[in-house]
């Protein structure tokens, strides 16, 4: 039998604790936003001001430092709302059910991010705001999942049914996610293929990709910032009987 070590064990009960997730979180906030105006800051110089004009595209190719990051945060945060919803329905685990639903409309505003900077990219390049072209279609889709999912939470009153139920559509929901991903190697798509995530080295030069790793990084800062903030006001919300929150409350603020 597989056992976990001790100390992790003890750190992982002690994150699922409610009170120590919450003062952990409240810690670490200004440190993540720190990290996050560095990594934004950098990127955005070294995307709009140090990268070189494409050679076919001009300037306007630079719109991939915003574009690119928020499809990869789209599904990237998906695939952790369906995780951390498999874990709160197996094991019922609080903590994982906030940071589910939590992560939701975080994902939901990424992914209509990525749709409508595709749509502004794609009319000079494509000739058209819009397409049914498979990779547009299927992260379209997955924007409507992630509103099926904020919706139905919203729609039952007891949250850890709702928790449930919204745990079984992300997951039913993860078969559009390798659908998005391989969508232009498995069909014959406008959308240009994969440039940085191949297996051979990336067809984008290195002053191009440093702006955009960059940027990638500082957008998965900002889902970690948004999510605990919003998972902090939920866990309020869920515990505003518990006396950890009682106490919190009726502490003079410093």
């Amino acid at each position: 039998m597989f056992l976990i070590p001790d100390p992790v064990g003890r750190f992982f009960h002690r994150m699922a604790s409610p009170p120590h997730f919450y003062a952990l979180t409240e810690k670490l906030m200004p440190w993540l936003v720190g990290i996050f105006l560095i990594l934004l800051a950098c990127g955005l110089y070294g995307g709009l001001y140090l990268a070189p004009p494409d050679y076919q595209q001009g300037d306007s190719y630079r719109i991939i430092y915003i574009h690119v990051p928020s499809a990869w945060m789209s599904l990237f945060i998906y695939i952790v709302m369906a995780v951390t919803g498999a874990i709160g329905l197996v094991w019922r685990i609080k903590l994982a059910e906030i940071v589910a639903i939590s992560s939701a409309s975080v994902g939901a505003s990424f992914t209509f991010i990525a749709l409508v900077t595709g749509s502004l990219w794609g009319k000079p390049m494509w000739g058209t705001w819009w397409v049914w072209d498979a990779r547009l279609t299927s992260e379209l889709v997955l924007l409507f999942l992630y509103l099926g999912v904020i919706g139905l939470y919203n729609a039952i009153d007891d949250k850890r049914t709702a928790s449930k139920a919204v745990a079984i559509l992300a997951l039913v929901g993860v078969v559009n996610i390798p659908i998005i991903h391989y969508s232009v190697e498995w069909w014959s798509t406008l959308h240009q293929g994969p440039t940085v995530t191949k297996m051979d080295k990336p067809s984008i030069h290195v002053t191009m990709l440093v702006p955009l790793l960059l940027m990638a990084v500082a957008f998965k800062f900002y889902y970690v910032i948004a999510m605990l903030q919003r998972a902090r006001l939920e866990l309020l919300q869920r515990e505003r009987t518990a006396n950890w929150v009682k106490k919190l409350l009726t502490e003079p603020t410093p």
